[in-house]
């Protein structure tokens, strides 16, 4: 029987990640109604919690086959049912909402989970989305920096002035609440293609979690380097940086042929299915996906090395470890997933925990230690 590693202060983080498929994890599994599928997700957070994850994250998505929606609401009902675990939006799609709810939704939240709150924004990248908020997608990067410089402000002051582009203007405007973690939550820019994320990250000081899902590694990297060079040119210290880097849930085996095997069936139909544009899936096989992508496909040894020479590369303090991804999504059960997973924490995330040091994530809010998982 599987016992988690205890969650070791001073060490790599690692954040699962979801974006609620109407269809949970399993091609053969029955399918379950909206009702059953929450129930699934909710008990799926307690298990990340208890297998060793640091973070749970759920992404904001305005899809008829995504039931992520609303993450402020998911997050609170997984914040009553966890103790320890970070709760995290991955991401939270400020270029669609008004701002003023969007900071007194979080600053719930965060008072609900005792301070477990941490959000990542985004532009949102799902093109259903505007036409369902009659948002012109030309805006989208600009409502984005005009939402978050309010809702930095709403979260930090009171009696707010403020007047901008796409909202009505504010006189003497105060929130309530504000959030419990004082300063506000930590606030990470997803990045996934543009440098206008890495560049509205760098002028903040903010940290950045690429999200290194279905391009090359090289991509990403470019990115990264684009948001530390713009930290120094906005006065950052750019080796105080935080941040995160995305990989696909894991396929682990002994001999990694075996795991190769298990996931080509599922490559190849992704790519027939979803992803036959070379512009937005630039692999031409499942080895070149394993070897220049985010892919943990291999022995244990073999997927502690990549991460470890990804966090070499990126300089990354948290690795973000689908549970829910490119591979478990679409033919692997739920049991197999998490069987995958739970050898993960026995036997890479200690060896990558161990090499890299980190106190993110490791305190309270009153700056009290969180409970150690047994």
């Amino acid at each position: 029987m599987f016992i988690s590693s205890p969650v070791r202060g001073v060490a790599m983080k690692f954040l699962a990640s979801t974006l609620v498929p109407k269809h949970s994890t399993g091609s053969a599994r029955p399918a379950l109604s909206r009702r059953e599928r929450f129930r699934e997700l909710v008990e799926l957070a307690r298990w990340a919690e208890d297998v060793g994850y640091d973070a749970f994250g759920v992404g904001e998505r305005h899809n008829p086959d995504l039931l992520s929606s609303s993450p402020a609401v998911i997050l609170a009902h997984i914040a009553a049912r966890t103790r320890r675990i970070r709760l995290v939006t991955t991401v939270a799609v400020l270029s669609l909402t008004d701002p003023v709810r969007t900071a007194e939704d979080y600053a719930t939240l965060d008072h609900l989970s005792d301070g477990r709150l941490d959000l990542i924004i985004g532009k949102g990248g799902d093109r259903v989305a505007p036409s369902v908020f009659q948002v012109p997608e030309a805006d989208l990067w600009d409502r984005l920096e005009e939402a978050y410089e309010l809702v930095r402000r709403l979260w930090r002051e009171n009696e707010v002035d403020w007047r901008g582009r796409f909202r009505p203007p504010l006189s003497g405007a105060t929130i309530e609440p504000h959030p419990l973690q004082q300063p506000a939550p930590r606030v990470w820019h997803g990045s996934a293609t543009s440098r206008r994320s890495t560049e509205l990250a760098a002028r903040w000081g903010d940290p950045l979690y690429s999200a290194n899902g279905l391009g090359r590694t090289e991509t990403y990297l470019e990115l990264v380097r684009h948001y530390r060079e713009r930290l120094a040119h906005h006065g950052h210290r750019a080796e105080d940086a935080l941040v995160a880097v995305g990989v696909h849930s894991p396929i682990i085996t002994d001999r990694s042929q075996d795991a190769l095997a298990l996931a080509r069936p599922v490559f190849e139909a992704s790519v027939r299915q979803h992803f036959s544009d070379p512009s937005r899936f630039p692999f031409d096989s499942l080895e070149d996906f394993v070897a220049n992508g985010s892919a943990l496909v291999g022995t244990a040894e073999q997927i502690t090395e990549k991460l470890l020479r990804m966090q070499r590369q990126f300089g990354n303090q948290v690795f973000g470890v689908g549970v829910e991804g490119f591979f478990s999504t679409y033919t692997t059960d739920l049991a197999a997933t998490k069987g995958y997973l739970e050898r993960f924490f026995d036997e890479v995330a200690p060896v990558v925990r161990a090499e890299v040091p980190t106190t993110l994530w490791d305190s309270r809010p009153d700056g009290t230690a969180l409970p150690i998982t047994a």
